[in-house]
């Protein structure tokens, strides 16, 4: 693997972007999206997603210049017409607006429609916590290929601030496996563990092109047919979007409009009781939970968060690998578009 400078892969994928005719303050959202997952080690959600998305915008199947619809319902509720723009930049403004609603009330429900692929997750719990608000994110997702598939990954993330250390950030899909491992595993030519999926003929599969092509098992057997079945709710019949085998694949290149949907809950920790009472309180509670008696293999306890941010700031001082098939897919993106890819920092190994 070769090693990138992140500030360098960060302005590249603007330019990429800029270039398709999105706007600079689109651009740097998506970007600081895609960046902050290879930092964090979420490689399946980083710049690898950039080459489809790029794909996507040439070809007219994603809107470059959305025009953000958001709407007041009530004291609490805002509906989000994405406009079919990439999805990063439908939850960033919904985002921006529940936290003034958040602040408001103490409670923002936003219903996105109309979206894209918005990455991970916890990006967004990230923003909710820096503003001292704990949050929940949804989305849904295609349920690709397969004759039996109907719900996608279908992940859930929470997020709660906390003052001396990493914020506690849960992100979840309802799959063993996020669909994003599987497609860097087929990419690398690589095989997938059993139990991540089945083929189309119902049986288990370790080629990831086949699993591409049946399906995703859900985590937890039955458990988690009823997460997904719960975010497809919130997500895709609540927000008005698509659901089920009605979300559009973005990696189908017979596919239409996604209409992906995303749910977010913002809550306003001051209107329950002070911040500093409900961190103190927090990391009383994580300190306990690190101190309990560790197995002999066991170093230390880490909670959900402690492992991102950890990468986060390894990554941003020595570099993001990239993989010989993400970095060929980048060269090419660059050439296609007249662009300079960056070049490998001096210091970097």
């Amino acid at each position: 693997m070769t090693v990138y400078d992140a500030k360098a892969l960060k302005k590249f994928v603007e330019d990429v972007l800029v270039k398709q005719n999105v706007k600079k303050e689109n651009a740097e959202v998506v970007a600081d999206s895609l960046i902050r997952a290879d930092l964090e080690g979420i490689t399946s959600h980083g710049i690898s997603r950039l080459p489809i998305y790029s794909k996507r915008l040439k070809e007219g199947r994603i809107n470059p210049t959305p025009s953000i619809k958001i709407q007041k319902k009530g004291l609490s509720i805002l509906t989000v017409d994405g406009d079919n723009g990439l999805g990063q930049i439908a939850s960033y403004y919904g985002i921006k607006e529940g936290i003034k609603t958040a602040r408001e009330t103490g409670v923002a429900a936003i219903a996105i429609r109309k979206s894209n692929h918005f990455g991970c997750a916890s990006y967004y719990c990230k923003a909710a916590c820096d503003e001292n608000l704990a949050a929940i994110v949804m989305t849904n997702s295609p349920p690709w290929g397969g004759k039996k598939a109907f719900f996608g990954t279908n992940p859930i993330a929470f997020g709660f601030p906390v003052k001396n250390g990493p914020d506690v950030i849960i992100d979840m899909s309802a799959s063993v496996v996020a669909r994003g491992k599987i497609i860097e595993a087929a990419k690398e030519g690589k095989a997938i563990p059993k139990g991540w999926a089945i083929d189309q003929r119902g049986n288990d599969t370790e080629d990831p092109a086949e699993a591409l092509n049946g399906a995703v098992l859900p985590s937890g057997g039955v458990k988690g047919y009823g997460w997904a079945l719960a975010v497809e709710i919130l997500t895709g019949l609540l927000t008005g979007a698509a659901y089920g085998p009605h979300v559009e694949n973005i990696y189908d290149d017979n596919g239409q409009i996604a209409n992906v949907g995303h749910f977010f809950i913002l809550i306003d920790i001051e209107k329950f009781m002070p911040v500093d009472q409900f961190t103190s309180l927090l990391q009383k509670m994580l300190l306990e939970m690190k101190a309990v008696p560790k197995k002999e293999e066991v170093h230390t306890i880490l909670y959900p968060g402690e492992r991102r941010e950890q990468s986060y700031i390894h990554k941003l001082h020595c570099g993001i690998h990239l993989s010989q098939e993400v970095e060929k897919d980048l060269v090419q993106l660059a050439n296609q578009l007249h662009l300079e890819f960056p070049t490998t920092g001096d210091h970097y190994v």
